[in-house]
């Protein structure tokens, strides 16, 4: 069992959707991720969204590379830019290039050895990866994403998409989609209704109806499935971890390849998943109980 381990960690916020974009809107420099240009307001929320165009874009960027991306003024963008280089958030190269500074990455890894979802969860994961020999995921909701915040490899390595840190689309991921199951119906039509949907394979839920569908059979059963909706050849079954009062929706993942891991199979997990995230939970509610915090 091996684990994959980056601090490049964006934490969620359950209510921001990955919304539609508009038409004539110039394109992302990150792809999947939202656009900040009307709705960031003051200093340090333009600060924030220039390091986050930054950390996450699919290559180095220049500074008319930042310009063009964010939709801001020049001037604001080098005082912006500035600000971040002299606090150590960014670096600037000498190829003009900006990236991710060590002082960000130290605040990250800060973040993360203090992240109890992700404490707690690490046991009940070895024990699921060790049932199974299949690769297991933990994740949360961020919007219409999700974020993978651990990842332990199956007996057989296998080339997917999920990384910890990085981020899917919520709509087309098994984790995605029983990390949705825990939102209020209300929520989950909204979100539903504003996200952008792709088609990845023919088996991609591209409709709002059929994802809240999907969805609603996930809350009905306690885990669901991904069948090479976000990547061919991949499939998994899913549970959500509930954690009433706790600022997050997670969900944790067994994912193999198709040729392996049939339907069937996945169903004969559903269970072990389910129970496996219901302990997660139960000890995340004594982790936030009275007794527990002293």
């Amino acid at each position: 069992m091996s684990r994959q381990m980056t601090v490049d960690v964006a934490m969620p916020d359950p209510k921001k959707p990955n919304l539609k974009k508009p038409d004539g809107q110039k394109h992302d420099a990150v792809p999947g991720r939202p656009r900040k240009t009307e709705t960031v307001t003051g200093t340090l929320g333009k600060a924030v969204s220039l390091l986050e165009l930054i950390a996450f874009a699919e290559k180095p960027m220049r500074f008319t590379d930042v310009v063009e991306a964010c939709g801001q003024p020049r001037g604001t963008v080098h005082r912006q830019l500035s600000h971040l280089v002299a606090e150590g958030l960014i670096d600037h190269a000498v190829d003009q290039t900006y990236a991710v500074g060590l002082r960000l990455l130290q605040l990250a890894a800060k973040a993360w050895s203090g992240n109890d979802l992700r404490s707690i969860a690490a046991p009940h994961l070895a024990a699921l990866q060790e049932a199974t020999q299949e690769s297991v995921h933990l994740a949360v909701l961020n919007g219409g994403q999700v974020t993978y915040l651990d990842k332990m490899e199956g007996k057989q390595s296998l080339r997917m998409h999920s990384q910890v840190g990085k981020t899917s689309p919520a709509y087309c991921t098994g984790v995605g989609k029983a990390a949705l199951s825990l939102l209020a119906i209300k929520d989950l039509a909204g979100i539903a209704a504003g996200l952008d949907f792709h088609r990845f394979t023919q088996n991609t839920l591209v409709t709002p109806e059929a994802l809240i569908e999907d969805v609603s059979a996930i809350r009905k059963n306690g885990y669901g499935f991904d069948l090479q909706e976000h990547e061919i050849g991949i499939h998994c079954v899913a549970a959500p971890v509930r954690a009433p009062g706790r600022n997050f929706y997670a969900a944790i993942s067994v994912t193999g390849p198709a040729y392996r891991v049939d339907l069937e199979q996945l169903r004969k997990w559903g269970p072990l998943v389910r129970e496996t995230a219901d302990k997660i939970a139960a000890e995340l509610a004594f982790k936030l109980s009275p007794v527990a915090g002293g």
